[in-house]
């Protein structure tokens, strides 16, 4: 037990003392009589003793010099009833109140309750009324914070209960009206988000910090604006789903990123359909190394799998994620495989021995130029890896195999596309009526995976340039890596075999914007501080992605961000031949010979 709470306990025994003592005495008109007052002496231990015990039951002494809030009144007044009341009870019942006044009692929980609060709050007062007289005088960070809700209140009483930050708010901003020009915690409420340039010189802000986690991506890209036109460093805090994994405090406040000016509104998750399929189950999740399979695996982790399992080919990426996993479930059964999903003899001795229900397929080779250049590890990787797990998920009857795409597998002009659309219809060749569950999902490209668009421009920008973009009138669909795994986890829950749903990714974005974005954020000026270079499309690159075939159309789903592709019949022995013809050419290393096979089922490849 630390000091400041050792001296904590001390002074709340001696209320406890005080106050029961000080009832006696105005029951009795301050003459108590002689037995009454050996009576209460007698039975002081058990009346101090069953106080300290409800009160620590009820976390009083946690957190004791931070800031009181409305609840920690309210436990206050809950502590000293419910204590209260365990004393008369059992004083009635093994004394049956002899020489015990209970109008005494009485008097004890009302004064106790308020000497308590009294005693609660007045450390808080005491720093606050004479703080700033003691000690050196510390120059405090001048804050101005966006947003007057709950958020950015959180944020303004742990800047004021916190000396060790070093700060101060000077105010609020807010569009609502209704709360311009009030006082919140104290705290002016200086004027509206438009004003934000004006304030800030005035008021010699020093820093910005944006609490609004349920912006929009325009009201974000504004105030961002504003933000850097009262030319003052800025700060955001977390949106709602990185506030989900952890308390929202001044520590998770951080810089603005790219993907906070991409965002979109909240998901709406039915976890209870989520939680159904996977609690309690064998979950394997492939590629587990990856963005993505690694998302798909520290979500999963939170829904109480019987064993998850994370399987990749690169022991240094499944090593992190594994440690993430480990040091944030502690009651987790994780098992942890290094292994190919090629390999058909130790996948065979994974289904065997682990039996899993749900198998997530997020294994795959991704990078377009790349597989240009190794069309047969795309093959083999794409289509034959993926043969490979979801024949052993139908033999060993799992509940449901789900397998991640892409928007590249749509009318695709390249390897990668075409291996990862090949691989979509061999999935379609299982009949829907089997006992295991075959669903396709598919959507676009993440924000920051390994790899991607986004932490290339950090890297360059972070070099002084140039920025490399391929086309200026190229544009991708983005969407944020938990967003992407949330959606992919509900559709795993509404899929009920045979579906191919789709991710709605919102507007595509002009990756020449992106970049441009990017280097402001940086607190650089596109072209003048760091130049943007066109380097032109690469090999299999398009200018646009899609994510339904034209022939494909789509239904909507009860939930607005996933979709149903309505699906044309395929031939199915059509399909076989084509990956049986594949397996055996990709050896050759003929692109050419290749690509011809491809076409009888992809057209669109170049």
């Amino acid at each position: 037990m630390n000091v400041k709470k050792v001296v904590a306990v001390v002074l709340f025994i001696s209320i406890a003392i005080f106050s029961i003592y000080v009832s006696y005495l105005l029951r009795f008109e301050f003459n108590i009589p002689d037995d009454f007052f050996n009576e209460l002496v007698k039975h002081l231990p058990l009346i101090v003793f069953t106080k300290l015990l409800v009160f620590w039951y009820f976390n009083f002494f946690r957190g004791w010099w931070r800031f009181v809030s409305i609840y920690d009144a309210l436990n206050i007044i809950r502590s000293s009833f419910i204590s209260t009341f365990f004393i008369m009870v059992y004083l009635y019942l093994i004394y049956g109140f002899y020489k015990m006044p209970r109008s005494a009692f009485i008097i004890d929980l009302l004064l106790f309750t308020i000497l308590i609060f009294i005693l609660r709050v007045s450390p808080r007062l005491f720093k606050e009324s004479y703080g700033k007289f003691l000690g050196e005088k510390v120059t405090k960070k001048r804050v101005l914070i966006v947003g007057a809700g709950s958020a950015g209140q959180m944020i303004a009483r742990e800047i004021k209960d916190n000396d060790k930050l070093h700060a101060e708010v000077v105010g609020f901003v807010d569009d609502d009206e209704r709360k311009i020009k009030t006082r919140i915690l104290g705290i002016p409420v200086i004027g509206s988000t438009k004003e934000i340039p004006i304030i800030a010189k005035d008021d010699e802000i020093d820093e910005i910090v944006i609490a609004i986690p349920s912006a929009s991506k325009e009201e974000m890209q504004r105030i961002v604006e504003k933000c850097r036109e009262a030319a003052v460093g800025y700060k955001i805090i977390p949106g709602f789903g990185e506030i989900l994994e952890g308390k929202l405090s001044v520590n998770r406040i951080r810089d603005v990123e790219i993907e906070d000016l991409l965002g979109r509104p909240p998901i709406k998750l039915k976890l209870a359909e989520i939680e159904q399929y996977l609690k309690d189950k064998v979950v394997l999740v492939t590629g587990a190394g990856g963005s993505i399979g690694g998302e798909i695996a520290r979500q999963v982790s939170r829904y109480s799998p019987k064993n998850l399992i994370i399987l990749d080919i690169a022991e240094t990426p499944l090593f992190f994620i594994e440690n993430y996993l480990k040091s944030s479930k502690n009651d987790l059964n994780l098992t942890t495989i290094i292994g190919d999903v090629k390999n058909i003899v130790k996948m065979e001795q994974l289904f065997k021995s682990y039996k899993p229900d749900i198998v997530i397929h997020a294994a795959a080779y991704k990078h377009v130029p790349m597989m240009e250049l190794n069309p047969d590890e795309a093959i083999w990787n794409n289509i034959f890896g993926t043969k490979v797990i979801a024949d052993l998920s139908c033999k060993y009857e799992v509940d449901k195999f789900i397998l991640i795409s892409t928007d590249k597998a749509v009318n695709p002009t390249n390897i990668m596309g075409a291996t990862k659309r090949i691989a979509e219809l061999y999935i379609k060749t299982f009949p829907d009526d089997l006992k295991t569950k075959f669903i396709i999902v598919r959507f676009g490209n993440v924000l920051g995976s390994n790899g991607s668009v986004i932490p290339i421009f950090k890297e360059q920008i972070k070099n002084g340039g140039p920025v490399t973009v391929t086309h200026p009138e190229v544009t991708r669909y983005f969407m944020t890596i938990p967003e992407a795994v949330q959606l992919v986890l509900q559709a795993g829950g509404i899929g009920k075999g045979g579906e191919l749903f789709l991710l709605d990714m919102g507007e595509p974005v002009k990756i020449l914007k992106l970049a441009e974005e990017m280097i402001r954020l940086s607190n650089f000026e596109p072209y003048k501080e760091i130049d943007i270079v066109f380097t032109g499309l690469r090999p299999g690159e398009k200018l646009y992605e899609e994510l339904l075939l034209d022939e494909e159309g789509s239904t909507k789903t009860e939930y607005d961000k996933i979709w149903i592709a309505k699906q044309q019949p395929i031939d199915k022995d059509i399909v076989l031949n084509v990956i049986n013809d594949l397996l055996e050419k990709s050896g050759s290393l003929n692109l050419s010979e290749i690509k011809d096979i491809m076409r009888r089922l992809i057209p669109t490849l170049k």
